[in-house]
């Protein structure tokens, strides 16, 4: 009996296509299923959470009233959407906010210089420090949210009811539990 007939069957029994088919099927399914598992965090298994605080400025926030922002969506205690690189990472406690106070540096006639109240020319642009509470995991790298590090100088897109802007991690503290 020879290997392959003349219809293309594998001992007379098994066509060849139909068997590329159901493999090529099994590698799909595999390469999914083990890309969902990774995803879930079964992959770091040994990597510990941990709590962290993490602080934002926000430079220059073009907002007509400020209240409104912090009454209506921004708020302490409340929860806002972070996204970490284009890669969302879901929501976050807000722990505190302070609103920064607009200041100019004004050269003075002996040669120094004075950091002084904005007189106001603009109303619309405020400037705020965010800290944002939540649990990351600690790797030998640092502390990484969703599958992101977190590191000073990154950028962090805040998402939420009324407001989308970006903020600039300026500290990272991890709690002791």
């Amino acid at each position: 009996m020879a290997i392959l007939d003349s219809k293309g069957r594998l001992f007379g029994k098994i066509n060849l296509l139909d068997l590329g088919a159901a493999l090529v099927t099994l590698l799909v399914i595999f390469v999914v299923s083990s890309s969902i598992l990774s995803s879930l965090g079964v992959a770091q298994v040994g990597e510990k959470t941990v709590p962290i605080e993490v602080d934002l400025v926000v430079r220059g926030l073009n907002v007509r009233d400020p209240e409104q922002l912090f009454n209506n969506g921004l708020k302490k205690g409340g929860k806002t959407n972070v996204i970490i690189r284009n890669q969302p990472h879901g929501e976050i406690e807000i722990k505190s906010i302070q609103q920064l106070p607009r200041t100019i540096n004004i050269p003075q006639p002996d040669g120094t210089v004075k950091e002084l109240p904005d007189p106001k020319t603009n109303n619309f642009s405020t400037d705020l420090i965010l800290t944002l509470d939540g649990k990351a995991q600690l790797t030998d790298n640092g502390p990484v949210l969703g599958n992101s590090k977190v590191k000073i100088g990154m950028p962090f897109e805040l998402e939420g009811y009324n407001y989308n802007f970006n903020a600039t991690v300026i500290d990272v503290r991890l709690k002791d539990k």
